[in-house]
């Protein structure tokens, strides 16, 4: 649960561009159901919960959305404001600002963030699709997150097995 203004605020940024915490969950789950018998969507959401606790996720989610919806709204200057509207391929600070997010809990999350970037499922997809708003940065900040509580699950599960 949120615990301070800046957590609040940064959920209610991704509720209002329709971006629920269980579909960040199922990304999670996307990404390790191979891996870890019986995995539940319950624990998925739970590290869900656990990344978007972290100040470097929320400042990321609110710089990315605030971002996102000034080139929705045609209010940056250009060359920046086609830059982002388009998610031009060779821009890449959306991508920079998502792996601070991988980086949080170690490299293994840089794997899960190119793999769920590539194939870009669910909510992904959706995120993706240029119809519904300017999501340039939010695309690769919920792939983050999802990569980051994937990597965070492995760690929990590798220290329980070692103990």
């Amino acid at each position: 649960m949120p615990i301070n203004h800046i957590e609040t605020y940064a959920l209610q940024l991704l509720e209002e561009r329709g971006v629920s915490i269980d579909e960040i969950g199922e990304l999670v789950f996307f990404l390790q159901e191979k891996y870890i018998p019986n995995l539940d969507l319950a624990t998925c959401i739970e590290q869900v919960h656990h990344v978007l606790s972290k100040r470097e996720v929320q400042n990321a989610i609110i710089t990315g959305i605030t971002l996102d919806k000034l080139a929705e709204n045609k209010q940056l200057e250009e060359p920046l404001q086609s830059m982002i509207y388009n998610d031009e391929g060779l821009y890449g600070i959306d991508e920079v600002v998502a792996l601070a997010i991988v980086n949080i809990y170690g490299s293994i999350g840089f794997t899960n963030y190119g793999y769920i970037d590539k194939v870009k499922p669910g909510l992904l997809a959706r995120l993706d699709d240029k119809r519904e708003g300017c999501h340039t940065f939010l695309d690769d900040i919920i792939g983050a997150i999802a990569a980051a509580a994937s990597s965070r699950l492995a760690h929990a599960l590798a220290h329980k097995a070692n103990h």
